[in-house]
C-alpha cells in the first residue's frame, strides 16, 4: 500500500514524487515515456542552465534525482483502476493500491482524423471501455488502436460483449496476439446515421454496435473518463489545492491547463506534493 501512486514521470510527476518522499510518504511513479519532454529537443529558458540542455538529460537527470531519494520507478503503461477502501492502479503487468493518487501525465496529443469518429462521439463511439462496455453486452465492437493500451481495451470488453476486433488502420499490432482478431486494412470511416453501424476499410465493411477509439498509450483524458473526474476544455478541473472533483485524485502539470512549461509543471508538482501531505495527515 502507497500513500501515494504518481502516474506520469515527467517534471510535475518526478517533482511531486520528491517533495512527497522528502515528507516521509510512500510513494510510487509509474510512467511510460518522456511525455512532453519527447519533443522538446533543447531547453534554452530553464533556470541554473547557463547552456542550453538537452530534454532527454534534464528527464534523465530528473529520475536519477528522484531515484537518489530512494522513490522507486517503474516503466509501465498503466491501463485502468478500482475503486474500494484504496485506489487500485493496474498496469499492463501488475496492479498497486495507493491511498491517494497524483496524474501527471501530461495531455495526449494523438488525434483521430478517420471520418465519422467525431459525428458519432456519444453515439456509438466512445474513448473509455469501462465507463461505456457495459453497454455493449451481447454485442459487437471495434477498437481502433495498434498499442498496448488497444489491447488492454478489447480484453475488458470481451466480459462484456459478443465479438470485439481490434483495427490498427495499417499500422503493425504493437502487442502479442491473444485470440482477438486484428485487421490492418485501412480504415475509410465509422459510418452510421444516427448511430454507429460498423467500420469501413479499403477491404471490407464490419458491421459494428460500437467503436472504441485507444490510440497509443493511456493519456489523462482516459484516466479523467474512468475516473469520473471532471475536465475543463480539454483539462482536468481541479481545485485551489490540485484535487479533482473525485476525492484523493490530484493532478499537476500539462493535463490541467496553463502555461505549458518545464518550470510550470515543476512547481505543480511541488504544490501537489504539498497538498497530498496535508490531505493524507488529515485522514490519520
Amino acid at each position: 500500500m502507497f500513500d501515494t501512486v504518481v502516474i506520469g514521470k515527467g517534471p510535475a510527476g518526478i517533482s511531486a514524487a520528491i517533495y512527497l518522499k522528502r515528507a516521509g510518504l510512500e510513494v510510487l511513479v509509474i510512467g511510460k515515456d518522456m511525455g512532453s519532454l519527447q519533443k522538446a529537443g533543447l531547453i534554452e529558458n530553464y533556470y541554473g542552465f547557463a547552456q542550453p540542455i538537452r530534454a532527454e538529460e534534464l528527464f534523465r537527470s530528473g529520475l536519477k534525482q528522484a531515484e537518489n531519494f530512494g522513490v522507486p520507478i517503474i516503466d509501465d503503461e498503466v491501463t485502468g483502476f478500482d475503486f474500494g477502501e484504496a485506489f487500485t492502479v493496474k498496469t499492463l503487468s501488475q496492479s498497486y493500491q495507493a491511498k491517494t493518487l497524483l496524474i501527471a501525465c501530461g495531455k495526449k496529443r494523438k488525434s483521430v482524423s478517420i471520418e465519422g469518429v467525431q459525428r458519432l462521439e456519444g453515439r456509438g463511439v466512445s474513448y473509455c471501455s469501462v465507463c461505456d462496455g457495459f453497454f455493449y453486452k451481447g454485442k459487437k465492437v471495434g477498437v481502433i488502436g495498434d498499442g498496448k493500451f488497444a489491447l488492454s481495451e478489447a480484453k475488458y470488453l470481451k466480459n462484456f460483449v459478443k465479438e470485439v476486433t481490434i483495427f490498427t488502420d495499417t499500422e503493425q499490432p504493437l502487442f502479442p496476439l491473444e485470440g482477438i482478431p486484428v485487421v490492418k486494412d485501412k480504415i475509410l470511416e465509422v459510418y452510421g446515421s444516427e448511430r454507429v453501424e460498423g467500420i469501413r476499410t479499403t477491404v471490407a465493411d464490419f458491421s459494428l454496435d460500437g467503436v472504441f477509439i485507444a490510440l497509443g498509450s493511456a493519456g489523462a483524458d482516459d484516466f479523467a473518463l474512468k475516473l469520473g473526474i471532471l475536465t475543463d476544455k480539454g483539462s482536468i478541473a481541479v481545485d485551489e489545492n490540485y484535487m479533482t472533483n473525485v476525492e484523493g485524485v490530484f493532478a499537476a502539470g500539462d493535463c490541467i491547463g496553463g502555461f505549458a512549461q518545464v518550470a510550470k509543471a515543476i512547481s505543480d508538482g511541488a504544490h501537489a506534493a504539498i497538498a497530498i501531505t496535508r490531505y493524507l495527515r488529515k485522514k490519520k
